[in-house]
């Protein structure tokens, strides 16, 4: 852990020191970007209010917990979120297998059917739970999934092209980045489709440090082509907690750790 706390205070230095000294490789830029939203710390939890609004204004809430543990550094990963509210999805569990070098392994526990579905690669770039969110999007998209370009470097930004290695996987046709050059955490994304238009757009709106880890607190996924979004508040997020790797199992899929889902002390 204290080797972790260390590099993750390089990494930050480095971030400070790029704030004045730009980059200029857009594959390095991308690897602190992956380092920075995915990686902090060792292993983390956090809790998350969801609410989905259509063009009309109607609302659906959610409420999860996320547990993330990394098995190997800036490596593969496993994820666990698990449902709270409201009564309808509680009890659902995703759980996750991130690697780095073949696809991720998804499972899904739909407790009204007690069900466990496997949710094929073909399926990451589809809705999560009724989100404007991608299953994708909980453990994150690969870096080496696309090719990379730095368009321009602003007094705050590093503002990055990408396009998908395999098109035929992915709705998208590209799509555009803006990476804050202090904390390296993508601040904007607008995804563009093959006709053309930019129809899906992320955007952060707050930051806050959390065990010396800038995080994200606040965001949005909107899509422009309906009018509907989905709003996320991200709260009591701790890192380094210790999560053992036999949370991360299938086990936990109907049997949720629920001392590991309590919230932390303050």
């Amino acid at each position: 852990m204290f080797t972790r706390q260390l590099t993750a205070l390089a990494l930050l230095a480095l971030g400070s020191t790029a704030a004045a000294d730009a980059l200029s490789s857009a594959d390095e830029i991308i690897a602190r970007a992956d380092m920075a939203s995915y990686y902090a710390g060792a292993d983390g939890r956090s809790e998350v209010r969801m609410i989905i609004s259509d063009a009309q204004g109607r609302e659906q809430r959610r409420q999860f917990t996320v547990l993330r543990r990394d098995v190997d550094e800036a490596g593969d990963q496993q994820f666990l979120v698990v449902f709270s509210r409201p009564s309808d999805v509680r009890n659902t569990v995703f759980l996750v297998n991130k690697h780095i070098n073949k696809d991720d392994d998804r499972w899904l526990y739909l407790p009204g059917l007690d069900l466990v579905k496997r949710v094929s690669a073909g399926d990451k770039r589809t809705s999560f739970v009724g989100a404007h969110y991608f299953y994708e999007d909980v453990s994150g998209r690969r870096p080496s999934d696309d090719t990379h370009e730095l368009i321009e470097t602003s007094d705050s930004f590093y503002i990055l092209s990408h396009a998908p290695k395999d098109p035929g996987s992915v709705e998208f046709s590209s799509y555009s980045t803006w990476i804050d050059r202090q904390t390296f955490l993508p601040m904007k994304i607008e995804y563009t489709n093959p006709a053309g238009d930019i129809y899906r757009r992320v955007e952060v709106f707050d930051v806050a440090e959390f065990d010396g880890y800038p995080t994200v607190t606040t965001s949005r996924v909107s899509d422009l082509l309906t009018g509907g979004k989905t709003d996320m508040q991200f709260r009591y997020i701790k890192y380094d907690v210790g999560i053992p790797d036999s949370v991360f199992t299938e086990r936990s899929l109907r049997t949720p750790p629920r001392d590991w889902l309590k919230r932390p002390a303050e």
